[in-house]
């Protein structure tokens, strides 16, 4: 039973098969506890588009490759190439994620996006508006449809999902918060509708399969409110792991096993380290130091990341470079001063030590140049 079905993409004649499961992760309320529809909601309440996938790509999301014959990696070299780079005790965000709410009963907050929707600016800057979609990628969205959800999702049926029109163009609106589903009802007062939290990344995948222009991030919550189009949407959805491993460890509650759970991620999801070019070497390559942290009492840490978003979002001039798994474990083989590494410095961020790194430098070395 799908919670929607994947609309044609453009220039199609015919819709793919359903997706989404009902279950994962949904909640339905009924009308009198979360809010109305705001379908065909009027052109003038979609807010100006601050953000282009040139403005990603121009962060050096797709510029930097992995090494070749003719790149040489320093993990060494940081504080001598970068002079950004992290001092003692200096990530960029809090290392754990804040208490969940739940501002509505029965519908658990996305903390982290409504936080970052909070830090906007009016008009917002490409870089915020990049550390939304950073932040979108991990928990939960609220949708509003029309009808009662529960009794449609009951009956098999797909959700008739709420969307602002801009011309030819349609923007399905998603929601943060309790408050600001709350917000839209105040804001248009429709009845006859429910709201339905979906996995972020669920809703995502299903706005780029469709014809959907974007979305619309708490429209009735300007300042805080975000429109992201489907190019960008597209080019970060491409570029997650698909089970946002990292990302779901790093915003969940620490336990006792956040750090093996983390390091059991990095052997399998895409790693990403943040680079800048240092040089050229004496033969004419190019080189790039690898950015790295340090502690308060002296320890050096890489820094790694789980998309390359999270590397913009420190706002250095760093370019995210894909890093396998096994180089990285070379890489702490080969710089026994290094003690580990930090994940995901913007926050929500944790540092692993050598002993909890030991199944990656128990990886036999990556095949072609070896870092440096």
């Amino acid at each position: 039973m799908a919670v929607f079905s994947r609309r044609p993409k453009r220039g199609d004649s015919a819709p793919d098969e359903p997706t989404g499961d009902p279950q994962a992760d949904a909640a339905a309320s009924s009308a009198d506890s979360a809010a109305g529809a705001e379908a065909d909601a009027p052109a003038e309440s979609v807010p100006q588009v601050g953000i282009s996938v040139s403005t990603y790509r121009g962060g050096g999301a797709e510029a930097a490759t992995a090494p070749t014959e003719a790149q040489s990696i320093d993990a060494g070299a940081a504080d001598e190439a970068n002079a950004h780079t992290p001092r003692p005790g200096n990530p960029a965000g809090p290392a754990e994620a804040p208490p969940q709410t739940e501002t509505v009963p029965g519908l658990r907050d996305n903390v982290l996006l409504a936080q970052a929707l909070g830090r906007l600016d009016s008009p917002a800057t490409p870089e915020q508006l990049l550390d939304v979609m950073r932040q979108l990628l991990q928990n939960h969205l609220f949708l509003r449809v029309k009808g009662d959800a529960r009794a449609l999702l009951a009956e098999g049926r797909e959700l008739p999902l709420a969307v602002a029109r801009h011309g030819d163009d349609a923007y399905v609106l998603v929601y943060s918060s309790g408050t600001a589903l709350q917000t839209a009802l105040a804001a248009d007062a429709q009845a006859d509708t429910s709201a339905v939290g979906q996995p972020a990344l669920t809703i995502m995948q299903h706005v780029i399969a469709g014809t959907y222009a974007g979305v619309i991030i708490d429209g009735s919550s300007a300042p805080a409110r975000a429109v992201l189009p489907r190019a960008v949407i597209e080019a970060a959805v491409n570029q997650a792991d698909p089970e946002l491993r990292i990302k779901t460890a790093l915003a969940a509650p620490r336990t006792p096993e956040t750090a093996a759970t983390v390091a059991a991620a990095l052997l399998e999801a895409p790693l990403f380290v943040a680079v800048n070019e240092t040089g050229s070497a004496a033969d004419g390559s190019q080189r790039f130091g690898i950015a790295e942290a340090r502690t308060a009492d002296g320890r050096r840490l890489i820094e790694i990341y789980s998309h390359p978003l999270e590397v913009l979002a420190r706002g250095r001039g760093d370019r995210p470079m894909p890093f396998p798994v096994a180089q990285l474990g070379a890489s702490l083989r080969d710089h026994p001063a290094v003690s580990g590494v930090i994940v995901d410095a913007a926050g929500p961020w944790i540092a692993l030590d050598r002993d909890a790194l030991a199944p990656v430098m128990a990886l036999p070395a990556p095949e072609g140049p070896a870092a440096s």
